[in-house]
């Protein structure tokens, strides 16, 4: 055999993996983020995004569709025919978890009109507090929420975001009473927090890992049950005497509700790849997303545990649009 024929064979035995992509459907390739730019889920939307592209050979155009954290987008997408290539949504733990349980002007249902592909990734929440303040322990948190009861401010991105749902979650666990303060995302509230205007927050640890570690916001705990790799030495909830307690914000793909089952499978298994590319890993683990990838069945299985769970979480704490 000729050096170049070899050459080009052992090219071609090396592209094929990658060629798998040549089977989706023709036209453009779009990934729709219920976000702004900027945010962690437009950011793992881009992430992903570039790497399907270079392994389909083809664009793969993010849009953002920011509105009503992320339900204006996955409201349009459910209503939405796409007739033209392959458009799909990062799906969030608000979009199909929580917010469906609160806002009555939702229609869409968040298990039987989407098709589900792939879970990205989760990462935990951290109970963070002014550097100012002095607590290093969720039994202290405790014992200022029980001397002051109706008086302890837990801030939030909105009303039925993540943040105010762990804080719910928190004043059920522990036997108190605190104050919701809603914002309009994690930085204006980090900006109160920092200021001592409010006193804690469950914030994203993708929002809150550059203050903690200005040492401008104090971490108390994170909210899964095992520690994240990003923060090795920070407690989490079960650890500290909150057994079970396990509050993260997941970031998924999903298509249509009419997608082709092969077509799901097929970008679910090119996503899978993604996910094991060790630079994707390396910045995955410095936002502190872990545990995705997984079989179609899988993801769907933990999207309906976590409806189920929030819908729980939302009805005993008896949160409403006004909460």
């Amino acid at each position: 055999m000729k050096r170049r024929d070899f050459i080009a064979g052992s090219a071609a035995v090396l592209a094929a993996p990658w060629a798998v992509g040549a089977d989706l459907p023709k036209g453009p390739i779009k990934i729709l983020v219920g976000w702004a730019p900027g945010g962690g889920t437009d950011v793992f939307a881009r992430i992903v995004g570039q790497k399907l592209s270079e392994l389909w050979g083809r664009p793969v155009i993010v849009e953002n569709k920011p509105g009503a954290t992320g339900v204006l987008a996955a409201d349009y997408f459910a209503k939405t025919k796409f007739t033209d290539g392959i458009t799909l949504l990062m799906a969030h733990v608000n979009t199909h978890g929580i917010a469906p349980h609160i806002f009555k002007s939702i229609s869409y249902d968040p298990l039987k009109d989407f098709s589900p592909i792939a879970l990205i990734g989760a990462t935990p929440h951290i109970l963070v507090t002014s550097a100012k303040n002095q607590y290093a322990s969720i039994k202290e948190v405790v014992e200022l929420c029980k001397k002051n009861p109706g008086k302890i401010s837990f801030g939030s991105s909105g009303t039925g975001s993540v943040q105010h749902l762990a804080a719910e979650m928190f004043n059920m666990a522990a036997g108190v009473k605190s104050i919701h303060v809603p914002y309009k995302g994690s930085g204006p509230m980090q900006t109160d927090l920092i200021g001592g205007q409010i006193d804690f927050s469950f914030d994203t640890m993708t929002a809150a890992t550059a203050m903690v570690k200005a040492k401008k916001l104090t971490g108390v705990a994170q909210t899964r049950v095992k520690r994240a790799k990003g923060f090795p030495d920070m407690l989490t909830m079960d650890e500290q005497g909150f057994k079970g307690f396990d509050v993260s914000s997941w970031y998924g793909v999903v298509g249509p509700k009419d997608m082709s089952k092969d077509v799901a499978r097929q970008i679910n298994a090119d996503i899978n790849k993604v996910l094991l590319m060790p630079d994707v890993v390396s910045r995955f683990d410095g936002y502190g997303v872990e545990d995705g990838g997984g079989s179609v069945d899988k993801f769907a299985a933990f999207m309906a545990t976590e409806y189920k769970k929030w819908g729980e979480v939302v009805r005993a704490a008896k949160i409403t649009e006004e909460s």
